[in-house]
C-alpha cells in the first residue's frame, strides 16, 4: 500500500540550513566583537601603564613620606591592581642605579654627588589619562605639601591617545559595516527559507485565516532560530577563544569576561531580532500578494 504522506506544518521549512546561515553570520560579528573588546583592552593597559613622576623636596622625614604616599593612593586617578594603588617609591640611590644602568657611565664621580630627588611613580586610570586631565592632576599634585615638581611625558601621551583614537575609530567603522553585511544576509537568508511557504500562506488565506494567525508560527520559529544559533555562535566563539589562549598565553592579559558574556547577549538578542523582523516582513510581503505574483 502506498505509504500516505506527511502533512505539512505550518511555518515549517528546512530548519538546520537556517539555523546554520545565521548561526556563520552571527559568529562573524562575534570574532570581530571580540576584537573590539581586545582592542579596548590594549588601549586600555597601555593607557595604565603611563607613568606620572612626582618629584620631592630633599630630606622630607619617614613620617611625611608615609603620609604623603598614603595620601596619592587615595587619588581616585590613581590606577588599582588586584584593589592595590599603583604608587610607587623611587629613592635618588636607585634612580642612580638604574641611570647608570641605561648610560653605562657613573655620573656621580663627575658630579662628586646625587642630584636626583626621591620621587613616587604613579600609574594613573585609563579615563583619566588625557591631556586635559592630566593638566589637572599635575597642578593638583604639585600643590601637596613637600612636593617639588610633577612631570610626565607629554608628547607620549599625546601620540598614544591620537593613534588609540584613530585605530579606534577605523575599527568601528569595520564594525558597522560587517553588521550591517550581516543583517543582510540573516534578512535574505529567511526570506529564502520562507519563500518556499508562499503557497501554504496563499492557502491560509483562501480558508480565512487572519493575517496574525498566519504571521505568528513563522515568528515564533524565527525567533527560537535567532536564539539557539545565537547561542550556538557565543559557545564556538569561547572554544575559538579557550583555544587561543591556550596557545597564546600571554592573551589572557586581554581577557575580560563581563565584556564577553555582554557580547554573547548581543549575539542572542542580535540573531532574534533580526529573525523576527525579516519573518514579519516576508510573511507580510506575501501575504499581500496576488496569486500571479507568487508564480
Amino acid at each position: 500500500m502506498k505509504q500516505p504522506t506527511r502533512k505539512k506544518k505550518l511555518g515549517s521549512y528546512p530548519h538546520l540550513m537556517v539555523v546554520f546561515s545565521i548561526t556563520l553570520a552571527l559568529l562573524v560579528v562575534g570574532l570581530f566583537g571580540l576584537l573590539l573588546i581586545h582592542a579596548h583592552k590594549v588601549s586600555t593597559l597601555v593607557k595604565e601603564n603611563l607613568e606620572m613622576q612626582v618629584y620631592l623636596q630633599r630630606d622630607l622625614p619617614e613620617t611625611q613620606l608615609l603620609q604623603l604616599q598614603q595620601d596619592l593612593a587615595r587619588k581616585p586617578y590613581v590606577a588599582r591592581k588586584n584593589n592595590e594603588p599603583q604608587v610607587r617609591f623611587l629613592s635618588k640611590e636607585e634612580g642612580a642605579r638604574q641611570l647608570i644602568d641605561q648610560t653605562g657611565e657613573d655620573f656621580q664621580q663627575f658630579l662628586g654627588d646625587n642630584p636626583l630627588r626621591d620621587a613616587y611613580l604613579l600609574k594613573l586610570n585609563a579615563d583619566y589619562a588625557d591631556t586635559k586631565n592630566l593638566s589637572r592632576i599635575k597642578k593638583e599634585l604639585g600643590q601637596m605639601p613637600g612636593v617639588f615638581e610633577v612631570d610626565y611625558v607629554e608628547s607620549l601621551i599625546t601620540s598614544v591617545n591620537e593613534n588609540l583614537r584613530t585605530v579606534s575609530l577605523v575599527l568601528l567603522g569595520f564594525a558597522a559595516i560587517l553588521t550591517f553585511v550581516v543583517v543582510v544576509l540573516i534578512n535574505n537568508t529567511i526570506k529564502l527559507a520562507l519563500f518556499s511557504q508562499r503557497f501554504l500562506i496563499r492557502s491560509m488565506q483562501l480558508v480565512g485565516a487572519t493575517p496574525s494567525f498566519i504571521q505568528w508560527p513563522f515568528l515564533r520559529r524565527a525567533v527560537w532560530q535567532g536564539l539557539v544559533s545565537g547561542i550556538l555562535a557565543g559557545l564556538l566563539l569561547a572554544a575559538l577563544m579557550q583555544y587561543a589562549y591556550l596557545q597564546l598565553n600571554e592573551l589572557r592579559l586581554l581577557e575580560d569576561n563581563r565584556l564577553f558574556a555582554a557580547l554573547g547577549i548581543l549575539l542572542v538578542v542580535l540573531g532574534m531580532g533580526i529573525g523576527f523582523l525579516s519573518s514579519w516582513r516576508a510573511v507580510r510581503k506575501y501575504t499581500g500578494m496576488s496569486l500571479d505574483e507568487l508564480y
